[in-house]
This record gives structure tokens, C-alpha cells and sequence, in this order.
């Protein structure tokens, strides 16, 4: 379970998925991975730590806090990237999940550490239930 991070805000998420966008609601204290979960949304992880890149999104608008990540540079949020395993929304967000080879190439050319030897499933999204 995620610790909590004292926000009781819901935001709407957009993922840009390959079969089509959707839109899920996620309160402020949990983890964007956790969420999308729930809904049904299948997105590739593998340390749930925030540590392996295999989560990667890139961020197309808003904030997310990533202070829970165990390796998480300034530079890949200034670079647009976030990993959703360890990540909270701190506003409404549009994400393009698998991001993996695109911050891994990030963080070769900007000198960080790159995770090796990780490569992420295929992105799928279940049916949107009805409400």
C-alpha cells in the first residue's frame, strides 16, 4: 500500500494508450501505477520503486510528485519523463506510458544512470467498465 502523502485532491489522468486515451480519476495520495490498475489499465513495471525506468511515462501536461522514487533526477522531469510506480498527481495529468527506451536514451545522453537488461511488455488497456 502507498504511504500517505496527505492529499485528499482527485485529479483526472488521460493516458494516451495505443487503442485509445482514458481518463481515470486518482486521488493525490496514491500511486498513478496503483490506480491505473484498479481500472483496468495494464502498464508495464517491474520494481515499483522507482528505480528501473521500466514505468516510464512521459508527461504531455501537469505535475507529478515523485518524491517517494529512489532514483528520480531533476532532469527527467525537466526532460518531461516520470515514473508512475513511485509518482503522485499534484494536478490533472496527461501521460504517454512506455516511455521506457525513450528515458533510458534520456539519461544516456544527460549522464545519469541507466538501468540495463529491463525491457517493458507491451502496453494494453482492459474494456472502460460502465459507471
Amino acid at each position: 500500500m502507498a504511504p500517505k502523502a496527505g492529499n485528499d485532491r482527485l485529479y483526472q489522468v488521460v493516458f494516451d494508450l495505443p487503442g485509445g486515451a482514458r481518463t481515470i480519476e486518482i486521488g493525490g495520495d496514491e500511486f498513478i501505477l496503483d490506480a491505473a490498475r484498479r481500472a483496468g489499465i495494464k502498464l508495464p513495471s517491474l520494481c515499483e520503486r522507482g528505480w528501473c525506468c521500466t514505468c516510464a511515462v512521459k508527461v504531455l501536461s501537469g505535475t507529478i510528485d515523485q518524491s517517494a522514487s529512489l532514483r528520480y533526477y531533476e532532469e527527467d522531469r525537466r526532460a518531461g519523463f516520470a515514473l508512475i510506480c513511485t509518482g503522485r498527481p499534484r494536478s490533472d495529468l496527461s501521460l504517454r506510458p512506455g516511455a521506457v527506451e525513450e528515458m533510458r536514451a534520456h539519461r544516456d545522453t544527460s549522464h545519469l544512470p541507466v538501468p540495463r537488461g529491463t525491457r517493458a511488455p507491451h502496453i494494453t488497456s482492459l474494456p472502460e467498465q460502465p459507471s
